[in-house]
């Protein structure tokens, strides 16, 4: 299916948005002052070991331990003895080269592996294995032995390591996957080298940004255009298409639009919506959406919806598109973790089996590693998708004082980025002589603190003088810019 991937960036933040057919379907965003960590290696020191969880906490540098299952610990894995508890394997001291897979979520620390895997364009190395694996998603049993002995061509006799050939690779010619060998093997060696000359704990390789994973992992044959709204990060990205995706070099578009970019594709509006717990669907029905640390929720419900022929023709119809719309705001929220799907009940059930399977078809345009059970004997929907990186909501909110954690408002910082945004937007629409924001007591003050240099900067790019008043009235979420 053809896309677009709009890439919005300012120096407090890259926000990335993948549009299929008109419609957004992913949100990504990530901040430069809380940037995740997954795919980054480092060279970590054993802080304590935990026989009685079969885990222990690493100490990488961080401000939180990291965590570390005997299960992600490679060794346990290739030793076959499945009963050789993690007391025996690591010691408390020890150095370890670890690899993140998993970023600190809430209260939990960053999840870790010893298992090695880094990510090239159209390969994954894997340095401690020997087997060549390829992606699920190329299905012609053909195409998949040509890879493989493609692979086999160029990989260099001498070389230790295994392989996993990406989607990406579908189309793949010899010299691309040579080159793609060429440089993890670079990496890797870079890796190892740095390994042995420098103290635990330390990071060793940080993972591309999120506008160059993008690039890396969504741009494919279907996308037609890729528009960048920053002249310095458009030449970067380019820069990094024309050594490893020369490709799709000529759909990088750089936009200089006077109207915001997210503005123009409707996506502050869909960042607006996906942060509510009520989804309306176009029947007159609705999903409600809830998250918790533990598991999200989603229950359907007809609503307004009345059909035209029968109660169970009007249960069918509306489970059938709340099937659509679940399988899009998965991906559009980023929801991962243990998913419980409540449809409303059906008794046929060949109406069952047509709900399931269009969902699991509309699942299929998902990236993402899942897992979908049938209904349960409560008719419920088990589901499960991996979670790497926080949920937009967990990105964009926090924990509602007034209401003492029972829903949540949006931060400080992201009511500040909104206000940066909105000046930006006002500034080219009206010429005055002088802004001023109106704001609650938190978000002048973080203005005044550590965003002043962001205030500043605007101030300069605009040219105008930005004033900040308090308003005691005002809410977190409440503000008004006003031209003076």
């Amino acid at each position: 299916m053809d896309n677009e991937i709009l890439i919005n960036t300012t120096p407090q933040e890259t926000r990335v948005a993948i549009i299929e057919q008109g419609v957004t379907q992913e949100l990504h965003i990530e901040r430069t002052s809380s940037r995740g960590i997954v795919g980054d290696i480092y060279s970590g020191r054993v802080s304590r070991v935990l026989p009685g969880m079969q885990s222990a906490f690493i100490n990488i540098g961080l401000e939180r331990a990291a965590f570390l299952h005997v299960a992600d610990i490679w060794e346990f894995n290739q030793s076959g003895d499945s009963a050789k508890p993690i007391e025996k394997i690591l010691y408390e001291g020890n150095n370890v080269l670890v690899q993140v897979i998993k970023d600190a979520i809430g209260t939990k620390g960053a999840r870790l592996s010893t298992q090695i895997s880094l990510a090239g364009r159209m390969l994954v190395y894997l340095p401690q294995e020997s087997h060549i694996g390829i992606s699920l998603r190329i299905e012609n049993g053909d195409e998949r032995e040509l890879l493989r002995e493609k692979l086999q061509q160029v990989i260099p006799i001498d070389e230790k390591g295994g392989y996993i050939i990406r989607t990406m690779a579908e189309a793949a010619e010899e010299c691309d996957l040579q080159a793609d060998i060429r440089y993890l093997h670079k990496l890797w060696h870079d890796i190892q080298e740095k390994s042995l000359t420098i103290a635990s704990p330390a990071l060793l390789y940080q993972d591309l940004d999120l506008s160059h994973r993008v690039l890396r992992d969504a741009a494919n044959d279907d996308t037609t255009r890729i528009l960048v709204d920053s002249r310095e990060n458009f030449q970067k990205l380019k820069n990094f298409a024309e050594n490893f995706m020369p490709n799709i070099v000529e759909r990088l578009d750089r936009y200089a639009g006077e109207r915001p970019l997210f503005d123009l594709y409707g996506v502050e509006s869909e960042i607006e919506k996906s942060l509510a717990k009520r989804v309306d669907l176009k029947s007159g029905g609705y999903l409600i959406i809830d998250q918790t640390e533990a598991l999200t929720t989603m229950d359907v419900n007809t609503g307004g919806f009345i059909g035209v022929r029968n109660f169970d023709e009007t249960i069918f119809k509306t489970n059938l598109e709340a099937a659509q719309v679940i399988a899009r705001q998965l991906r559009l929220r980023n929801l991962g973790g243990i998913i419980i799907i409540d449809f409303i009940d059906m008794d046929n059930e060949e109406h069952k089996n047509a709900v399931l399977t269009e969902f699991k078809k509309t699942l299929t345009r998902d990236r993402t590693r899942m897992t979908v059970n049938g209904f349960t004997a409560l008719g419920l929907v088990e589901m499960t998708r991996k979670r790497t990186r926080e949920s937009l909501a967990q990105i964009l909110c926090e924990s509602c004082p007034t209401c003492q954690g029972r829903s949540e408002i949006r931060t400080a910082q992201t009511i500040c980025y909104e206000i940066l945004r909105e000046l930006l937007r006002e500034s080219r629409q009206f010429d005055a002589n002088e802004f001023r924001i109106l704001a609650s007591q938190p978000v002048i003050d973080l203005f005044l603190d550590e965003e002043s240099q962001s205030l500043a900067q605007l101030g300069d790019f605009i040219a105008k003088p930005i004033s900040l008043q308090v308003e005691e009235s005002y809410t977190q979420e409440q503000y008004d810019v006003v031209l003076m």
